[in-house]
C-alpha cells in the first residue's frame, strides 16, 4: 500500500479546488440555460424547476446558430489545415535544412507574434475591400466573405505554429534524415514520411491553440462580414444582447452550444495535447 504524505494531500486538495473553480461556472451556465428569465433572478444557483428545452430551440432556429456553427466550422477547418501544413513545412526548412538565413527567417516569423491583429485591422479591411478575383464562372471578394477572414486567421496562426514546431524538428535525431537521404528519399518524402509523423504531438498542440483562437475570434469576423448568413458563432452570440434588454436564458443556451465543440475536441485529443505540452517543455 502506497504511503500518503501530507504534501500529496495538499496537492490533491489544491487541484480539486482549481477543478471546481473551472467547472463550476460552466455548470452554472448550463443550469441557467434551462430556466426562465424570472427563475434566473428568483433562483439563480439552484436546479431549474421546469427544464426549458425551448431556449435551445430558439437559439438554434431564431438565433441562426446552425448557420453560424457551420460558418465557424468551415473557417476553423481551412485555417487549421493550411496553417498547420504551411507552418510545418516552414518549421522543417528552418530547423533541418540549415541554410544561412534560417535564423533570420525564424526571427522574421517571430516578429509576427508581437503584432496583434487589431493593429492591422483597418489597413487589412481597406486593402481587402479593393481586392477581388474575377473569372468567367465566379467572382471572389475578400470582404463579406469567409475567405476574407480565413486569410488573416492563417497569417496570425503561422508564427506560433512555426515557433513550436521548430523545436520539435530540431529535437529529432539527425541520423534519421541522413539515412533517408542515403536511401534516396527526396526532401518532400522525408518531410511527409518521417518528420511529420514524428511531430504529431506538436501538431496537436499548435492545432488546438489555433482552433481555440479561431473559434473564439470576434473582432475580425465582425468587421469583415456584414451578411448575417455568413456570421461566425462569436458574432452571432452578440445578437442575443439587446440595447435595452437581454434574454439571458436564450443567450446562455447559445453560449452552451458555442462551447460544446471546443470541449468535445479537447476531450478527444486531451492525451495527445498533454503529451505534446510535456514533450515540448524540453525542446527548442
Amino acid at each position: 500500500m502506497k504511503k500518503i504524505t501530507i504534501s500529496k494531500v495538499i496537492i490533491y486538495i489544491v487541484l480539486t479546488l482549481i477543478a471546481v473553480l473551472y467547472v463550476a461556472p460552466l455548470v452554472w451556465i448550463v443550469l441557467v440555460s434551462f430556466k426562465t428569465n424570472a427563475e434566473v433572478f428568483s433562483n439563480p444557483f439552484g436546479v431549474p424547476q421546469v427544464w426549458q428545452l425551448g431556449n435551445y430551440i430558439f437559439a438554434w432556429t431564431k438565433g441562426k446558430l446552425g448557420v453560424a456553427l457551420w460558418n465557424s466550422v468551415f473557417v476553423c477547418v481551412f485555417t487549421l489545415a493550411i496553417s498547420l501544413l504551411l507552418g510545418a513545412m516552414a518549421a522543417f526548412g528552418i530547423a533541418r535544412m540549415r541554410f544561412k538565413l534560417s535564423g533570420a527567417t525564424l526571427t522574421y516569423f517571430m516578429i509576427g507574434m508581437m503584432v496583434p491583429v487589431h493593429c492591422v485591422l483597418i489597413p487589412l479591411f481597406v486593402m481587402f475591400s479593393k481586392m477581388k478575383i474575377t473569372t468567367p464562372l465566379f467572382e471572389i471578394r475578400f470582404t463579406n466573405s469567409l475567405i476574407g477572414i480565413v486569410i488573416p486567421y492563417i497569417t496570425f496562426a503561422l508564427p506560433m505554429t512555426i515557433f513550436i514546431l521548430v523545436g520539435f524538428f530540431r529535437s529529432m535525431p539527425g541520423e534519421l534524415f541522413e539515412a533517408a537521404c542515403i536511401d534516396g528519399c527526396s526532401i518532400y518524402k522525408t518531410f511527409f514520411s518521417i518528420a511529420l509523423p514524428l511531430s504529431k504531438t506538436g501538431i496537436f498542440v499548435t492545432g488546438m491553440m489555433s482552433f481555440v483562437n479561431t473559434w473564439n475570434e470576434l473582432l475580425v469576423a465582425m468587421v469583415f462580414i456584414s451578411d448575417p448568413e455568413k456570421k461566425t458563432l462569436p458574432v452571432t452570440l452578440t445578437y442575443f444582447v439587446g440595447p435595452y434588454a437581454t434574454n439571458y436564458v436564450q443567450m446562455f443556451a447559445a453560449i452552451v452550444i458555442a462551447v460544446i465543440p471546443t470541449i468535445v475536441v479537447y476531450s478527444i485529443f486531451s492525451n495527445q495535447i498533454v503529451e505534446g505540452l510535456t514533450a515540448g517543455a524540453g525542446k527548442g
